[in-house]
């Protein structure tokens, strides 16, 4: 466990090598732990509000942030310093990825857009509109070619990178928080506010699996490498499920209040997530 004092902790993100967690705090700071020693190895300081997630790039050397300032800001980590703000955002950006090969990023807003950015030159690539809401998440496939975004508007939406046009809509009856591709992209998971897991197959457009057994918001969710097991979070607890059977698999609870973020190890044997108690809390080797 590491205790971040009484800051709240709005997501948390491994390495690609798993060795470092980012955390995202509401202070406007990027905060690196070191996994094996458990202990603060840096804070990245330059947003001016809540920074809402920060991801490693590929090779791991770069952490882009997102914040309440309408920024989004890349760091250099071995130099300890800001590389370059992108800015073009009207509002609060809420979420960000790298693509697969790092050469690009995609961002979503409160301002209802997603938006394609150049990560050499910084420059904005194109501007995806479609969504009645705020934008809540947002997530390249595996192999670049797709991104798929979460709305206020209850729906979810796939989006061709190349062409920028929306190519599917689905819906939950609540505002959705996260989703994924699978690792080979032939489904997408979602939660929801509505407390509900879907997972949806991209080719026959339906409904593979509808997990209900939560009691609250379903704030994150995401897949394992193995694209048969995902992990969610409700509340203060973290519930393993077999999508092809909706069998929960294990539960975790060690939290004292609700999960704000989760994330996977890229080999899939560790979780880590974060919580309105402070806390950043590792699960290993399950």
């Amino acid at each position: 466990m590491f205790q971040v004092n009484s800051k709240t902790i709005n997501n948390v993100r491994f390495s690609p090598d798993g060795t470092k967690i980012a955390a995202s705090l509401n202070d406007g700071t990027i905060r690196l732990w070191h996994v094996r020693l458990q202990k603060e190895i840096l804070i990245l300081k330059g947003h001016s509000s809540s920074v809402n997630d920060a991801q490693f790039s590929p090779d791991g050397n770069t952490i882009i942030s997102c914040s309440d300032d309408k920024t989004i800001r890349l760091w250099d980590i071995h130099f300890e310093q800001e590389i370059r703000k992108l800015e073009g955002h009207s509002s609060n950006v809420t979420s960000i990825q790298f693509s697969p090969d790092g050469k690009t990023l995609v961002s979503g807003s409160l301002d209802k857009t997603i938006r394609l950015w150049d990560v050499n030159s910084g420059q904005e690539i194109n501007i995806l509109r479609g969504h009645s809401n705020a934008i809540v998440d947002v997530k390249f496939s595996s192999d670049g070619r797709q991104i798929v975004s979460s709305s206020f508007d209850e729906t979810f939406q796939i989006w061709d990178v190349i062409s920028g046009t929306r190519v599917e809509q689905k819906r939950h009856s609540s505002y959705i928080i996260r989703l994924q591709f699978s690792p080979d992209d032939s489904s997408i998971v979602s939660c929801s506010a509505d407390g509900t897991i879907q997972i949806w197959d991209i080719t026959s457009k339906k409904i593979l699996q509808k997990i209900e057994k939560h009691s609250g918001i379903v704030r994150s969710v995401q897949f394992f490498p193995d694209g048969q097991t995902i992990a969610a979070c409700s509340n203060n607890t973290i519930r393993l499920w077999n999508i092809k059977l909706g069998v929960e698999i294990q539960e975790l609870e060690r939290h004292s209040s609700h999960i704000t973020g989760m994330d996977i190890s890229t080999d899939g044997n560790n979780i880590v997530s974060c919580s309105k108690d402070g806390t950043i809390q590792l699960w290993g080797q399950l």
